[in-house]
């Protein structure tokens, strides 16, 4: 049985519950967009839970959503169809959503009021686009990327034998 994980905004305006077969916040994403909206120590950290388990309350008043900006070598950006859920309140980012995997939802493990278990080993993603005053702390046993694995986060954890059926 999936673990329910339980989170909220630092204002309390906005909770939400979400199963989760993937519960372990390993991914250590170092990108501009992660580390501008959600980041803390330069990085977010993003779970795997079931789309069609999220219960939202608090939504219609203080839910927003941004799309970001992706931009390519020259510097020519297009919108992302990835939804980025924040609470218009306090601004604490709350989970993600893209339209190219619609039975997932990847919550903001910051966002988490659940006890989560501590990973056995980390990933450090997107490390080539990580901010200059930021020195990674990369364990022994830490994968490192410059942009993302191929290893997906539900196959890490079946790696792991950490999967929830």
């Amino acid at each position: 049985m999936p673990l329910k994980l339980e989170g909220s905004c630092q204002c309390g305006a906005v909770r939400f519950r979400v199963d989760s077969h993937a519960p372990y916040p390993y991914q250590l994403c170092y990108c501009s967009i992660c580390r501008k909206t959600a980041g803390g120590g330069g990085y977010g950290i993003n779970l795997l839970a079931v789309a069609a388990s999220l219960e939202i309350t608090g939504q219609s008043k203080h839910r927003r959503v941004h799309h970001a900006t992706l931009r390519d070598e020259k510097g020519h950006g297009h919108v992302s169809s990835a939804e980025r859920h924040f609470c218009g309140q306090c601004g604490s980012a709350l989970w993600a959503y893209s339209p190219e995997w619609p039975e997932l939802v990847h919550p903001q493990a910051s966002a988490i009021d659940t006890p989560l278990p501590r990973p056995p080993e980390r990933t450090h993603i997107m490390l080539g686009s990580k901010a200059a005053w930021v020195k990674p702390r990369l364990g022994r046993r830490d994968r490192r990327f410059d942009g993302y694995p191929e290893e997906s986060i539900e196959a890490w954890h079946r790696r792991l034998g950490l999967w929830i059926p």
